[in-house]
């Protein structure tokens, strides 16, 4: 038998294999295609203090190696998640972790302490990071000082285990993890989507109505990989790893780069069981190597 559990702060997952925030729904989308109690845990749709519609269609779009995607954090807002969308989650045995994100710093407080009561929310993961939005998003996970004072006004309001999603559009993303270590996060989740763009030639016309979007999916993965390693030499406090995970092969070079935990995005849309089947990978991939515990596999790369 092999140990596939791993720790997040004071949180501890039975596998080290959550759903990624804006690719799984509200928790219950996937449940004809498998059992979420399967998975390490899940991170539920970004939610803000009031509802959005998000942007004008189209707002995804495929590439020849991944997708991009404008959605603008579309959602029901605070007041109906708490009352429609987290009790489907009531006895679902795995984590839950909340996604949340504000137009100002103030905000991101607000909600925090909106749902920190709700038991059913095990932790919170803080979007500083969405490319998709004309207010907020971006900007607050691109300079250390505002990511800072993010982090440290959420921190006031919950014990929770805090975690900051961190975005890669930066000069330097360990400054940023840094920042939110420093003020109080439990974990970091790196990295949200690559800036990027599509035009349709026989229509000239962009891909996407906003124009620019986040590009996921197998071509960023290089990129999450090395950033995800290059966070994780300078803290101190557990990294996720997210970006282009579509095999088990690759969650693997995430642990062995050092990353605790593993989220799964674009490949939910491909493959709705795809998350499953990473953790089965994995189970295989210890057993076949000798490995009892999957955390003997966290920053086990050889260097040459």
């Amino acid at each position: 038998m092999v140990d596939l559990s791993v720790k997040i702060g004071s949180l501890r997952l039975k596998n080290p294999v959550l759903t990624a925030s804006g690719t799984f729904g509200y928790g219950r989308d996937y449940d004809e295609y498998l059992d979420i109690a399967q998975l390490g845990g899940i991170v539920t749709k970004t939610i803000t203090l009031n509802p959005r519609e998000g942007n004008p269609m189209p707002r995804i779009a495929e590439t020849p190696a991944g997708m991009l995607n404008s959605i603008g954090l579309s959602n029901v807002g605070a007041d109906r998640y708490l009352s429609d969308k987290l009790p489907a989650l009531k006895n679902v045995d795995t984590v839950v972790i909340a996604n949340v994100a504000g137009d100002t710093i103030e905000e991101y407080g607000e909600i925090v302490s909106r749902i920190q009561d709700q038991s059913r929310i095990d932790g919170i993961e803080i979007n500083v990071s969405c490319p998709n939005v004309k207010q907020g998003g971006l900007a607050f996970g691109t300079n250390p000082d505002i990511t800072a004072e993010v982090v440290r006004i959420s921190r006031l309001e919950t014990e929770k285990p805090l975690i900051v999603k961190l975005t890669p559009n930066v000069t330097d993303i360990t400054e940023i993890a840094l920042a939110a270590q420093e003020s109080g996060a439990d974990a970091v989740s790196c990295m949200n989507t690559l800036v990027g763009m599509g035009i349709d030639i026989s229509t000239r016309k962009p891909l996407l109505h906003h124009i620019l979007g986040g590009l996921s999916g197998p071509s960023i993965k290089p990129v999450a990989l090395a950033k995800a390693y290059q966070i994780v030499q300078v803290l101190d406090i557990p990294v996720i790893g997210i970006g282009g995970i579509m095999t088990w092969e690759d969650a693997v070079e995430f642990l062995l780069a050092g990353v605790t935990a593993v989220q799964v995005g674009t490949l939910s849309f491909v493959d709705p069981y795809g998350s499953i089947a990473i953790i089965e990978g994995l189970r295989l991939y210890c057993q076949k190597n000798g490995i009892s515990k999957v955390e003997n596999l966290i920053g086990g790369m050889i260097q040459s």
